[in-house]
């Protein structure tokens, strides 16, 4: 784990450049969301009431108990490993692909999120903001001849479906990202996929991440965060709820929320919901 100094970092919109940086992110933020989720539905009373009864069909033609019992378990998950990624949101996400690059659209003028500790900050020496201005003037400078190859009408229209990608920036690395999807309800947001790198863990920068995006969505009118959280993942919902999330249904005094707006939890295979909603109102 490296000592991050928060003031230092930059919270801003993801560009065409960040792509696959925020790619490598997600993909190390689902490293072993995908075995743990086939666990939970493997483990829900209709899957086992399922696989006894093809274990005792199988038992009736096979002289094994052993196979009778495994293999119906075995082209399960071979099933569940084939479709899960086609059917179901990876880290909270609505939707089994994002499109990266309809999420770049016009993040150059987007402004940053504020962040609270910048006035804190270690100064840093004149000849390192010199290299890494350079450093940055030179990535910008690639990326424009890529971005001017993108189709401005196709990419807005994409760009009203794809939402968007938020990333922490610390000198020129991207070490934490979290998306907001779009929603189609006044005062409401959507925020999913927040991962942040291995060696930034446990200093507060998801906290700093989500937080300051929160504050700019109430900024324009939301009244209302909703959090998809993978559901088998205990860490997620333990930091959501520190942040002062609750559970969906959930009040301070133990009666059920009386609230027309809800948002519905992500389904996967025979309707199994594989996230939780946490919701904060603002």
């Amino acid at each position: 784990m490296v000592r991050l100094d928060l003031g230092s970092v930059a919270l801003r919109r993801m560009r065409l450049e960040d792509i696959e940086a925020v790619k490598g992110l997600i993909k190390e933020g689902c490293e072993g969301t995908e075995n743990r989720l086939i666990l939970h539905l493997l483990t829900r009373p209709l899957a086992l009431f399922m696989l006894a009864v093809l274990s005792s069909i199988l038992r009736c033609v096979m002289h094994s108990f052993i196979l009778a019992l495994v293999i119906p378990v075995f082209i399960l998950i071979i099933y569940l490993k084939l479709t899960l990624p086609r059917s179901t949101g990876i880290l909270g996400a609505r939707r089994p692909y994002w499109d990266y690059v309809g999420s770049t659209y016009l993040a150059e003028k987007d402004s940053e999120l504020e962040n609270p500790y910048s006035r804190m900050a270690r100064p840093v020496g004149a000849k390192g903001k010199t290299q890494e201005k350079a450093k940055r003037r030179k990535k910008k400078e690639e990326k424009a001849k890529e971005a001017e190859n993108h189709d401005m009408e196709d990419l807005q229209d994409r760009a009203r479906v794809a939402g968007e990608v938020w990333v922490a920036d610390n000198d020129g690395e991207v070490i934490a990202c979290v998306s907001r999807e779009p929603v189609h309800r006044s005062g409401v947001t959507r925020i999913c996929r927040l991962v942040v790198q291995s060696w930034y863990r446990r200093e507060g920068l998801g906290g700093l991440l989500v937080q300051s995006l929160t504050n700019r969505e109430k900024e324009r009118g939301a009244r209302r965060v909703y959090a998809h959280v993978p559901f088998p993942s205990r860490v997620g919902e333990l930091f959501f709820r520190k942040l002062g999330y609750r559970l969906q249904g959930e009040v301070a005094d133990g009666e059920e929320e009386q609230s027309k707006d809800f948002e519905e939890p992500q389904r996967g295979w025979l309707g199994f919901a594989v996230t939780k909603v946490f919701v904060k109102d603002l």
